[in-house]
């Protein structure tokens, strides 16, 4: 299997080390995956850019975990579903949604179900998701607008959860302490 580099502001320089240290500066420490990601510092870019674009989307930072970390279950990445656990409980996403898409149980949240729905079938469709799905999930109270918000979760989730199962990061005691 190729190694590859775990980059820190330590052993960068130029680009790779900026990105690095303003991660550091935002977060208050490097999660592992940027710390491979900096490989390509295109990468990082692209994933803060995704990043900041949800933040402009229109659901609550509660359902964007919930479909951030739904999309990590189905994507078998394990540091990223670890992390939207905690960035999950840190955005007061409800504690039954979290352990029951960790635990592969049935979310009872009509709103949160509908989330998890979708980005499944997203993912195992590769985007052909079929009408029934779409309509269950504007059913749910979701907007069209935000059909194609969830796509841009998925994006940034194929990024990371990609990048991580070639990397294979270990979670960071930052994120295990969140839970």
């Amino acid at each position: 299997m190729t190694d590859f580099t775990f980059h820190t502001t330590e052993n960068s320089s130029g680009e790779r080390q900026e990105l690095l240290a303003g991660i550091q500066k935002g977060y208050g420490f490097v999660p592992n995956l940027f710390a491979y990601m900096a490989e390509a510092p295109i990468a990082i870019k692209a994933y803060l850019q995704l990043n900041e674009l949800l933040s402009e989307s229109s659901f609550t930072p509660a359902q964007l975990q919930v479909a951030l970390l739904a999309s990590s279950v189905e994507n078998d990445c394990g540091f990223c579903t670890i992390a939207h656990r905690a960035m999950g409980k840190k955005s007061a996403a409800k504690q039954q949604t979290l352990d029951a898409l960790n635990g592969g149980d049935e979310v009872t949240d009509l709103q949160d179900r509908a989330i998890v729905n979708l980005v499944k079938s997203l993912i195992n469709n590769r985007g052909w998701v079929e009408e029934d799905q779409i309509n269950a999930f504007l059913a749910a109270g979701f907007s069209r607008q935000q059909y194609f918000e969830m796509l841009v979760v998925v994006t940034i989730k194929t990024l990371s959860n990609y990048t991580n199962h070639v990397t294979k990061p270990e979670p960071n005691p930052e994120l295990l302490a969140m839970l």
